[in-house]
């Protein structure tokens, strides 16, 4: 079995604007790292548990099958935020006409995903969905919370304390204003087009 691995931060810890390098190491290589080892580790561990002890109040598989859903999204999610960082927060492109059809104004839809950040306990995820062909915003409070099925993440905040704390405490607009001003919009496009993409592969 091939072992998921931990990808490098596509920028230098000290790149983003209002976001501490010791903000990122933390984030990225404990915590972030963290949920890939854990992940492997579980995988190794569903290979060979006992599935014929496999009960719904409580087994060692239904333990493993619980845990998996929360290190494989913890992993996913932190990929994918790491990656929409290190740019210059200047929207443009394609995902911003898809914004503005879908939420009637740029402004409408960054006011509903900054209060989503702030009302979110876990993350706060712009997603495609390709039942309705639209953009949402979608919040979660745990890593396996929230999610809505088929839908593809174009661009998500994390907005557990651990991102933000050292550098603003309490204060996580703050945080959320600064994240915006490092979203690197040239890769949410890049996602916006692969989910289209996805989503005509499949018809």
């Amino acid at each position: 079995m091939s072992k998921h691995p931990v990808k490098p931060l596509p920028y230098a810890n000290d790149a983003l604007k209002g976001i501490g390098s010791k903000t990122m190491e933390i984030h990225h290589d404990k915590l972030y790292a963290g949920y890939v080892n854990k992940r492997n580790e579980i995988e190794e561990s569903l290979a060979k548990v006992d599935r014929s002890k496999a009960n719904q109040i409580y087994s060692e598989m239904r333990g493993l099958k619980h845990e998996e859903t929360f290190a494989a999204n913890g992993q996913i999610l932190h990929e994918i935020y790491f990656s929409i960082m290190g740019g210059d927060g200047n929207p443009r492109g394609d995902v911003v006409d898809k914004i503005k059809e879908d939420f009637g104004t740029f402004a409408a839809w960054e006011e509903d995903f900054k209060a989503s950040a702030m009302c979110a306990r876990g993350w706060v995820v712009l997603a495609y969905d390709p039942t309705d062909g639209r953009l949402h915003n979608f919040i979660g409070d745990a890593q396996n919370q929230g999610g809505v099925w088929g839908t593809f993440p174009v661009l998500n905040c994390d907005t557990y304390e651990h991102s933000y704390f050292i550098d603003y405490g309490s204060d996580r607009k703050a945080y959320v204003e600064a994240f915006m001003r490092n979203v690197n919009w040239d890769e949410v496009n890049r996602r916006l087009t692969a989910a289209l993409q996805m989503q005509m592969a499949r018809k």
